[in-house]
């Protein structure tokens, strides 16, 4: 019986334990330092064992564990992996993960090659069923004689529309602080055959509106850097190349002021806790001491007092006089701020929302082509994020270890003989990306 070792027990690991328990019939070991998380997905099942694990503290012992297993998974924060993966080659097995390949991870290729293996990373929803669903379109296109001469691609995991009851229009389904740190990236695309370039002060202020089918508008900005997808995709011909981030409306508005506040701030602030968010926001705004501290604020962002920002920076409990957190940073302050907001309530669901748009042409006629996939999250069960960015790393675990997949060394999947059977059967966990195809002569 294969053995897989599951690293974290975190928010999307649900969906992918239980599908390598209950389907693909393995034996599975979590591994996390809080036991009680790692116990709570293996439950009574005879086959699920779980241990505690720090990867931090434990490096000794990882050998051991990886050792002990024929495939590894680590959904842990993607400055391990690479740890991981190095043990992973030293004893000969295969490694998933659903994050970005790092400039760490790709420098194993070699290595992972010699030893037979493959790690397999970008496995999940944004990047992962991304990937593979823009792949399939593209490399149909090009069989067919035709060039992608636009490829504008959008995702984002938002609060299905009844539970949609913030001004931000935003829940937590994962990590807080994942998402403020995303605000503080540069981005750079290709549109029209020129280079946009748009540095972090101005990320929020670049938004536009993006209408899905079934769903209304969305606010949409750029994702870091496009342009590697150039040649990821294997589409030199393209003349726009967007990765888009999608919300719900308000949110760029308000993460633009909260970026010129200076709330996306890392700098070490030890003097932060015990102070309240009043006098952190008279602070930034250089109106210590002063009454009003809204109208102020107001000033400061030049914004009418009673605007939308400003009532929504008012119900994020900016200028109270409540205690921040105990953290040191004002990105962090912000973040837990934020959770403590804009938490799911039991019963409440997710949405995921991903969008391809396409202009194929070929000799003979021109192409609009779209590909939408919509899910939502059960009441009361699995989010709609966790079932998008478990299941695919979970069929691709299958797949490695019942040699559907024999390929080694550092991959992502763009590949026929990865995407096609992962696409084929998400289809069949009704996850399902629609295509549809408007034809221009």
């Amino acid at each position: 019986m294969k053995h897989v070792l599951v690293f974290g027990a975190g928010l999307v690991a649900g969906p992918l334990v239980q599908y390598l328990l209950d389907e693909a019939g393995f034996q599975v070991t979590v591994a996390s330092r809080t036991l009680s998380k790692a116990e709570a997905l293996v439950g009574d099942h005879p086959r699920g064992k779980a241990v505690q694990f720090d990867v931090a503290k434990d490096a000794a012992s990882l050998g051991e564990l990886v050792a002990g297993a024929d495939l590894a998974v680590s959904l842990l924060p993607y400055i391990h992996h690479v740890q991981i993966a190095e043990q992973c080659i030293k004893h000969k097995r295969h490694l998933v993960t659903t994050s970005y390949v790092s400039d760490g991870m790709r420098a194993l290729d070699g290595d992972a090659k010699e030893a037979g293996v493959i790690l397999l990373n970008e496995i999940g929803l944004d990047p992962g069923i991304d990937h593979m669903s823009a792949q399939r379109i593209i490399d149909h296109v090009h069989a067919g004689g035709g060039e992608i001469k636009s490829f504008r691609s959008y995702c984002g995991g938002l609060p299905a529309p009844e539970d949609n009851d913030n001004p931000l229009g935003y829940k937590f389904s994962w990590s807080p602080r994942g998402v403020v740190l995303a605000g503080r990236n540069d981005a750079r695309y290709l549109e029209n055959g020129h280079v946009v370039q748009v540095p972090n002060a101005r990320l929020f202020a670049t938004h536009y509106l993006m209408w899905v089918e079934g769903l209304g508008d969305f606010e949409a900005y750029p994702n870091r850097n496009s342009l590697p997808y150039i040649e990821i995709y294997g589409i030199p011909e393209t003349d726009t190349m967007y990765r888009g981030t999608l919300r719900n409306l308000g949110w760029c508005d308000v993460l633009q002021k909260l970026n010129q506040l200076g709330y996306f701030g890392l700098e070490e602030r030890p003097d932060l806790p015990g102070k309240t968010f009043r006098q952190v926001m008279a602070e930034l705004i250089g109106k210590a001491g002063t009454d009003d501290l809204k109208a102020g604020l107001a000033a400061f962002l030049n914004l009418s007092p009673t605007s939308g920002v400003m009532m929504t920076l008012e119900w994020l409990g900016l200028l109270e006089d409540a205690p921040v957190s105990d953290k040191n940073t004002l990105l962090d302050v912000l973040a837990d701020q934020m959770l403590v907001k804009m938490n799911y309530r039991e019963g409440e669901r997710d949405l995921v929302v991903l969008v391809h748009e396409f202009v194929a042409v070929y000799p003979d006629r021109e192409e609009r082509i779209s590909s939408t996939l919509i899910a939502t999250g059960d009441p009361g069960g699995k989010t709609a994020m966790a079932r998008t960015v478990g299941l695919p790393a979970a069929i691709g675990t299958r797949m490695i270890l019942e040699g559907e997949i024999a390929l080694t060394g550092v991959h992502i999947p763009v590949l026929p003989e990865i995407y096609e059977p992962v696409l084929a059967e998400l289809e069949q966990q009704s996850i399902t990306c629609v295509e549809k195809t408007e034809v221009r002569d």
